[in-house]
């Protein structure tokens, strides 16, 4: 019997820099993918969102760019909205409020129902004052792909000579609608 000699290695150690190396890899990811996922704030309206189509609560079509034009020279406050989102509904004496405080601007009402009766009632049912649009492509529509809404409700300002003020806000407490209404 032959005696083979058996070497015992010393138990590899981890080198420290290891861990950490996997602590900065995985922090890379992390603000590579936040990064990525951020919205890019637009101060402009892209061309086929003014291009959309909507329809006024008297029955006319007008293009979202013919709708700002109305309005040139004003500031104006857009609540894109609709009668069956909660948060939309629970907005709503934050916008009277907001109202109440700033006659002078001009009130633009962009409503995602699904259908043209559901969005009148919950005009009259609410009693909201303003200017009041229908976009019947609705939430995965073009414009609302344009510029990115993914909550309802989106309030935005828009300065009189047609660029974006505030490009967002999901409530009316929100800082950045405050400040903008100054």
């Amino acid at each position: 019997m032959s005696m083979k000699s058996i070497h015992i290695l010393p138990k590899r150690q981890k080198l420290p820099f290891k861990n950490n190396m996997k602590a900065i890899i995985q922090m890379l990811i992390l603000a590579v993918v936040l990064v990525s996922c951020q919205k890019e704030i637009l101060k402009e309206f892209p061309p086929e969102a003014l291009q959309e189509t909507m329809l006024s609560i008297d029955g006319e079509t007008n293009t979202f760019e013919n709708i700002l034009a109305k309005y040139k020279g004003k500031t104006i406050f857009v609540d894109i909205w609709a009668s069956w989102c909660r948060d939309c509904l629970v907005g709503i004496p934050g916008i009277k409020e907001i109202q109440k405080n700033n006659p002078q601007l001009t009130y633009l009402f962009i409503s995602l129902d699904r259908k043209v009766q559901q969005w009148k009632a919950g005009v009259k049912k609410h009693a909201l004052v303003g200017e009041h649009y229908f976009l019947k492509s609705g939430m995965k529509g073009t414009f609302a792909k344009a510029i990115a809404v993914d909550w309802i409700p989106r309030y935005m300002i828009i300065n009189p000579d047609g660029s974006i003020k505030l490009y967002e806000a999901i409530k009316t407490t929100d800082e950045a609608l405050l400040k903008a209404l100054k």
